[in-house]
């Protein structure tokens, strides 16, 4: 089984990285299945594959969830960043790494060497983080002001199509562009449309919001975002795989291996 914990992000992050998560093995050898919920972010993982080798991955925005078999790795650190900063970091289209996992060298010339480096330090997950901080730092600070100009477009745009998310064309003139354009900015920024980033954030809001005891399914419908508990429904089991309820009573879809 492995244990899920959130580490502070660094303070030189901060404006960049959402939240930082590591996953150490307990070192029971028992394992329970994943499940990797949609996520309309893109991530930094950093995987030890043993004690000396690192391997560092681009987890790109996910738009269903999958189940899979657990495995046990010394360590699994992901940093989940903020909206439009997989733009500025790694230099590609967002649209690029939707649903999708790969070698963070694939997008990222002498990541080879940086892999090394983190193997060097073993599965220390304040080192690893400590260590990574300048060097993201330092790509980010390539970017040029009208890269970052979009970037902060793009986060005030995804603040609006949180919960009950504002409409284009209001949100369009508010920040002063047009609805193409903005539609754009999500292509190259987020890696999805916006009607989809709001679908995937209002049943991550169902995910977090709802628990034990049962909850009031229209209640929380209402206050994820949903005009009623059947479009909550509806988007729920497209992207899960199984309505609300079943998912919550532990009636999933069976886990793969990866």
């Amino acid at each position: 089984m492995s244990i899920h914990s959130p580490m502070p992000v660094p303070g030189g992050l901060r404006r960049w990285v959402d939240d930082v998560t590591v996953l150490t093995a307990d070192g029971s050898g028992a394992r329970r299945p994943l499940v990797h919920v949609p996520d309309a972010a893109t991530s930094l993982v950093l995987r030890t594959v043993s004690s000396r080798h690192a391997n560092l991955l681009v987890v790109g925005p996910r738009t269903r969830a999958s189940y899979l078999v657990g495995k046990e790795f010394p360590l699994c650190l992901r940093l989940r960043l903020r909206p439009g900063v997989a733009r500025l970091l790694l230099g590609v289209p967002a649209s690029d790494l939707v649903d999708q996992v790969i070698p963070v060298s694939e997008v990222w010339a002498g990541a080879n060497g940086l892999n090394n480096r983190l193997s060097e330090l073993g599965p220390d997950p304040a080192r690893l983080l400590a260590h990574l901080e300048p060097v993201l730092l330092a790509r980010i600070a390539t970017a040029a002001g009208t890269e970052l100009a979009r970037s902060e477009l793009v986060r005030t745009a995804t603040k609006a199509l949180t919960g009950r998310p504002e409409r284009m064309p209001v949100l369009a003139r508010r920040l002063a562009v047009s609805e193409r354009h903005l539609r754009d900015l999500f292509a190259d920024c987020v890696g999805l449309s916006p009607k989809r980033f709001a679908r995937i954030t209002r049943v991550r809001g169902v995910l977090a919001r709802a628990g034990r005891p049962a909850p009031r399914w229209a209640q929380l419908a209402i206050t994820a975002g949903y005009y009623d508990q059947s479009h909550m429904s509806a988007d729920f089991s497209i992207m899960m795989g199984v309505p609300p309820a079943a998912y919550f009573a532990g009636r999933r879809p069976p886990a793969q291996r990866c």
